[in-house]
């Protein structure tokens, strides 16, 4: 395994790096760092990269399945090889992640770093289980990424919403400063200020104490949203978070969405009783993660929650 060597400091949440935003005719990679990819979606997405007058390259192995774990899409070191070989490509503007599923975790050590981060600042994109692409892209970079939706994502494919506010993002990221959530509403009123962090909740609490991961969300406005968690798992893990003082220092909370984790009513009185007492402001139903028509959030970059106003304001563009 390479080590890590020479990275910015493990720390909570700050400003990082920006990359660039995306101009017509740039080349995009579409990697599979997790789940096994359906063709049908894939070529859907593709073609909608195509239609923004982007020029999408499939890495190799992202139709591949595992033959023993048909969950991952092929094996780590394929997933890892596609990955490095796209992010170390000086023709690829943007690495776009196909879906999440399972399975980033186990091919982020065999990743190089130090070639990763000589390679220079670009575009990631992805959620769910990227959130641990995410966290290491973070620390390990240094680097701003987005989380949004993903090439051959359902949501990606059908929903125009979610594809408006993506394609924003990455060519016009100026006139997205201001996030704007159409259900989102205060669990707990008021305004905070901090650096825009989080992702999945599951695979935050599974990441922790891995090299990859920070040790706190401190100084951040997290977004936290999961999917297919029961109550008493999603419970779990905040627990996990609390008792490991990840919380500590977080400036304000964001909710995306909580797709099958049971009854709402019952997710929101768990998030009250775990992370009600921490007295920060907690926006909730924001429209981001495994929602439809889910909005791409920039991590990394500081902002300003308004919880009443059910928005997120970037002091600069996600990307420059």
């Amino acid at each position: 395994m390479k080590e890590p060597a020479g990275g910015p400091a493990k720390e909570g949440a700050r400003e990082l790096t920006r990359p660039r935003r995306l101009a017509a005719g740039a080349r995009v990679a579409v990697v599979a760092p997790s789940g096994p990819v359906p063709e049908e979606r894939l070529q859907a997405g593709l073609d909608i990269l195509r239609g923004w007058d982007l020029d999408p390259a499939v890495a190799p192995h992202v139709l591949d399945r595992h033959e023993r774990f048909p969950y991952l899409a092929g094996t780590d070191a394929d997933r890892a090889a596609d990955l490095q070989a796209a992010w170390c490509d000086p023709s690829v503007a943007a690495v776009i992640c196909a879906r999440g599923g399972y399975g980033a975790q186990r091919m982020a050590d065999l990743l190089d770093w130090d070639a990763l981060r000589a390679a220079g600042p670009k575009v990631f994109l992805g959620f769910s289980d990227i959130t641990a692409l995410h966290e290491a892209f973070a620390t390990r970079l240094g680097l701003v990424t987005l989380h949004g939706p993903m090439a051959a994502g359902i949501d990606f494919v059908k929903n125009s919403r979610a594809q408006e506010h993506l394609r924003a993002t990455l060519f016009e990221p100026e006139s997205v400063r201001t996030i704007t959530s159409a259900g989102g509403r205060s669990l707990v009123p008021g305004r905070a200020a901090g650096v825009l962090l989080g992702g999945c909740l599951s695979l935050l609490a599974a990441d922790l104490g891995t090299p990859h991961a920070r040790p706190s969300a401190h100084g951040g406005l997290l977004c936290l949203e999961d999917v297919g968690e029961e109550t008493y798992r999603l419970d779990r893990h905040l627990t996990q978070l609390l008792r490991a003082g990840w919380f500590d220092g977080v400036r304000g909370i964001l909710l995306g969405s909580w797709e099958s984790c049971g009854p709402y009513e019952r997710v929101r009185d768990l998030i009250l009783d775990r992370l009600g007492g921490l007295g920060v402001p907690i926006a909730e139903n924001f429209g981001f993660g495994h929602a439809e028509g889910a909005l791409t959030i920039p991590f990394g970059v500081h902002a300003r929650l308004d919880t009443e106003a059910a928005t997120v304001t970037l002091t600069t563009p996600a990307l420059v």
